[in-house]
């Protein structure tokens, strides 16, 4: 709670002392925050700054008593339990050192300093499995940032543990990543894993990423040494046959729940941020809608949605598309409105393509445009494209675009490879899940 002796004179001092601290005269703003603790003697800044300096000195008990009083006063205040976090620390009190910090990274999961501190104590503590994602969401949240780059975005006295957090994500990252691939290359030999092996190397950033052409960029993961068309052939998709000829029926089902309006949701997701909307869709005739009826979204399967349309479900179940937990398929009868443009974008890796089959194409210029080529929907047929090249579609007709959307493997990865592609982004998520990013 805020000292009750706070006042406009008392603000405007905190601020001066402040202020003095900030132009790096400490032993001027040291005086300014002692004698500010006299008149409010709960102030939280005057204590924390007062804590600072008296630990600069090696008062360690100094800094932990007035620590704990700043504590007493402001339970929750962020600076005073990343320094209570920090101090406990050299004090050998760990499991005291660890509580503060978690307390302040659930209050602030963007508050990259406490993550950090928080990553070094679990080390400490010998909880290395748990240190390895805190100090990677720390170096995350805090690049996001703009800090930590590299020395000039990294506080001098911070910058030994930046630079150690640095080396345990790179080391353990690789290490971890390359066990969830031991199974298949004990399994299948090392030649049977080369390219995904390259393709983690790229991902974890040990190899350069050679793209086929500049218009190609993954935004998440990207397989090296594949063919790269940007629409791929249908004989490498066998499969199309069966689910074509469920067209009509698929059709249909569409139709019923496209008139009862109900199940739909924005493509996107809800975004709140309108002028982030406006990077993915632009409305040529008012405001544009893409939205989406779910089958599967980041691969789990939408049950009341396949119950309303059993016909397509059963279509989709039966077609060999990508499965990986928590990831894929997204599977969706995908609508676009008259005068919608989705603007142009990247997909997220090239182990996987994407699939539509036409259903509902009014006459006009409505088009899908991958990097430069022009692929037009044809109702009942099926293409599937490469959506890590810039893509873009509109639809300038009068009526309603529909296609079933749905997520295939690239077909010219091995089955060996699909499966090590599977074992090592479910395991990539499992990771980033944990380290919060």
């Amino acid at each position: 709670m805020p000292d009750a002796t706070a006042t406009p004179e008392i603000d405007a001092r905190r601020a001066a002392a402040r202020a003095l601290a900030a132009q790096g005269r400490i032993a001027e703003a040291e005086r300014a925050f002692a004698g500010l603790l006299r008149d409010a003697p709960a102030d939280t800044d005057a204590l924390n700054f007062l804590a600072l300096c008296a630990h600069g000195r090696g008062r360690l008990d100094d800094a932990l008593e007035l620590l704990a009083r700043a504590q007493a006063a402001q339970p929750d205040d962020l600076a005073t339990l990343t320094n209570l976090g920090v101090m406990l620390r050299e004090r050998g009190r760990l499991d005291e050192a660890a509580a503060a910090l978690r307390r302040a990274v659930e209050l602030a999961p963007d508050f990259a300093l406490a993550r950090l501190r928080l990553a070094e104590v679990l080390e400490a503590t010998g909880h290395v499995d748990a240190a390895l994602p805190t100090y990677f969401g720390a170096i995350m949240t805090a690049q996001t940032q703009g800090q930590w780059l590299g020395d000039a975005t990294t506080a001098p006295g911070l910058r030994p543990l930046v630079q150690h957090a640095m080396r345990v994500v790179a080391a353990g990252r690789r290490a971890l990543f390359a066990a969830l691939l031991a199974p298949l290359r004990e399994r299948h030999g090392g030649a049977a894993l080369a390219r995904v092996e390259k393709s983690l190397a790229i991902f974890l950033g040990d190899l350069p990423a050679h793209y086929p052409e500049p218009a190609q960029r993954p935004k998440f993961f990207y397989f090296p040494d594949l063919p790269a068309p940007r629409v791929f052939e249908r004989a490498l998709f066998p499969w199309y046959v069966a689910l074509e000829a469920q067209a009509e029926a698929i059709r249909a089902e569409m139709l019923a729940v496209l008139a009862e309006d109900h199940g739909f949701e924005p493509f996107l997701g809800h975004v709140d941020d309108h002028r982030q909307l406006h990077d993915y869709l632009r409305g040529e005739r008012g405001a544009p809608t893409w939205n989406a009826f779910f089958f599967y979204r980041h691969g789990e399967r939408h049950a009341v949605n396949a119950a309303r349309c059993p016909r397509t479900a059963a279509a989709i179940d039966a077609a060999p598309l990508c499965r990986i937990r928590e990831h894929a398929p997204e599977v969706c009868y995908s609508v676009l409105t008259p005068g919608s443009h989705i603007l142009p974008h990247h997909g997220v890796t090239n182990t996987r393509v994407v699939t539509h089959l036409a259903l509902r194409v009014p006459e006009g210029d409505l088009a899908l445009n991958v990097s430069g080529h022009l692929q037009r929907w044809q109702e009942g047929r099926c293409f599937s494209f490469d959506d890590t090249y810039e893509h873009e579609a509109w639809n300038r007709s009068a009526e309603t675009r529909v296609v079933l959307l749905m997520d295939a493997w690239n077909p010219y990865l091995t089955e060996v490879e699909r499966a090590a592609i599977t074992a090592l982004i479910g395991g990539i998520g499992d990771f980033n899940r944990a380290a919060g990013v």
